[in-house]
Parts: structure tokens; sequence; C-alpha cells
């Protein structure tokens, strides 16, 4: 019986004892809440065209200054940065491989394909044109400088212009193959620098022939058919397949992309010293409204 009593009186000296020294009792502090940290960096995989265009040294310092964000650019094929984002191991793509393109957003691994921007593919080569394609369609180009084995400078390397290419000898039924047919394995601007120092020719994106026309002996020979159009998307890797995606940083360089800013940027990129832009912009378009 007597233990009843002397919980109470234990009790009551506890806290006569913490007044005393100048302790009062204080409820225990939540533990703060675990957020997520934020992840600066962005990994954009791109064709080395916007690279070697000079595009992206004008666009990605803007969206750096104006987001925080640091882009680290992994410029290679259109294929192979595919690849990356396939794998989860690029946060943001900008390529020009459509069907590609696609069958990436069809399997789940890529989330968003949005129109950005557009140009052609032209057909370049000596001034001496020694297989005679000047004003041909493309096809027909290529078939003659296969006949007359002139030399061709091809890619080689499973980007959006190599596809492009090989889309175009299918079309002469012809398989490519001999001396004649010199594969670089580079990117279009190293690419463009052996077919000028070889006086052969190469298929290539309008924009990066036009950045590089200064240091080459070439000149465009075929041009302005339908099917040479080409056409670049931005596409965000899907986060929920690959935990390490920079969703938040893909997002906001995407948006960046499709902006009236960035769209500007696109629009004027090469007039002042090329007289032409190199690109232009199609935010908003569809893909059948390009090249009117």
């Amino acid at each position: 019986m007597w233990k009843k009593f002397l919980l109470p009186i234990l009790l009551a000296f506890t806290l006569t004892s913490m007044i005393a020294t100048g302790c009062t009792p204080q409820a225990a502090t939540p533990e703060p809440a675990k957020t997520q940290p934020v992840i600066k960096e962005i990994i954009l995989a791109t064709t080395t065209s916007t690279q070697d265009s000079g595009l992206l040294d004008t666009l990605i310092p803007t969206f750096e200054a104006k987001t925080g964000y640091i882009v680290k650019t992994v410029a290679v094929g259109s294929g192979a940065a595919l690849a990356l984002g396939e794998r989860g191991e690029a946060d943001v793509l900008l390529v020009h491989a459509p069907e590609r393109e696609k069958r990436l957003l069809a399997s789940g691994n890529a989330i968003t394909r949005q129109l950005i921007m557009y140009n052609d593919f032209v057909i370049v080569g000596p001034a001496s044109d020694p297989a005679g394609i000047k004003g041909l369609k493309a096809a027909e180009a290529l078939a003659k400088i296969a006949g007359k084995e002139s030399l061709f400078i091809t890619r080689g390397d499973n980007s959006g212009t190599h596809i492009m290419e090989m889309s175009l000898w299918r079309q002469t039924g012809i398989t490519p193959s001999g001396k004649w047919y010199l594969q670089t394995g580079a990117g279009m601007g190293q690419t463009l620098s052996v077919a000028s120092e070889k006086q052969g020719y190469t298929l290539t994106d309008r924009g990066t022939y036009l950045a590089r026309k200064g240091q080459l002996t070439l000149e465009v020979l075929v041009e302005g058919e339908a099917a040479l159009l080409n056409i670049y998307h931005v596409m965000r890797v899907n986060p929920e397949k690959f935990r390490k995606v920079n969703a938040p940083g893909a997002i906001a360089f995407a948006d960046f992309m499709l902006s009236p800013e960035a769209q500007q940027t696109i629009k004027t990129f090469g007039v002042d010293k090329f007289g032409q832009p190199l690109f232009f912009p199609a935010a908003g378009k569809k893909e059948e409204e390009l090249g009117n």
C-alpha cells in the first residue's frame, strides 16, 4: 500500500530539484524533415551539329545564368545520344533522328518529345564536281558518285546525319563500299574537314557547313529537297525508370529551349556572320508545316 504514495512523492521531489537548479522539462525537439538535395548539374546528350555550329555556345550560358543549373554537354551522334537516354545516362536529349526518337518515346525511357528547330541537309563537294551531281536530287547524286567511284566521306557513326545518308543510299539500291567510300567515325565538323582536305563529297547539315565554310574548300551541290529536312527535338529521360535522372533540371532545360527568348536566339543565330540563320525556330509548330 505504501507504494501508492511513493511515486507521487518521488515525482514532486524531482520537479522541485529541477526548478531549484534552473532546469525545466522540455518537449523533445522533432528531427528536421529530410529533403532531397538540389542537383544543379544537367547532363545534356546531343548531336555534334548543335555543338559544331556554335549554337549551344550561345544558348547554354544564357540558360545557366537564368536558372543556376550547370550543363554538362555530351556531344555525340544522335544515335549515341539516344542510347545514353535509353540507359538513363543523360537527363535531357537534343537530337535529330526522328524515327529512333519515336522508338525511344514508345519504350517509355523518354517521356516527352518536343519540336525545337530545323534546318536541312545538303550534299557538299569540290567546286570541280568530278561526279557531276550539281542540281540533282540527293539519291540521284549518290548513285552518280557511286557509279564513278568518286570519293565520298561518310561519318559512319550512327548519327542523325549518318542515318539520313543511309536512307538515301537505300533509295538508290546501292550498298556503298570500296576505297572510294571513306568512313571517319567522327562528328560533322571533323568529317567536313576531311572531305575538304581530300576533296571528296559528304552529306552535312547546313548549319555546321555554314559555321565551318570559311575553313573549307567545298560547295553546296545538292539542296532544297523536302526529303532533306533536318528536324531537332528536345526529349526528357524518364525519372521513374532511372532514379538518377535530374527531372527538375531536364524540365528547366526543355522549357528554356521552347521559350520565346531561346527561339528568338535560334532565329537570328548566324545571320550577322553568314547572312542567313543556321537554324529555324519551330516551337509550337507541326512537322508538316516546316520548310514552307
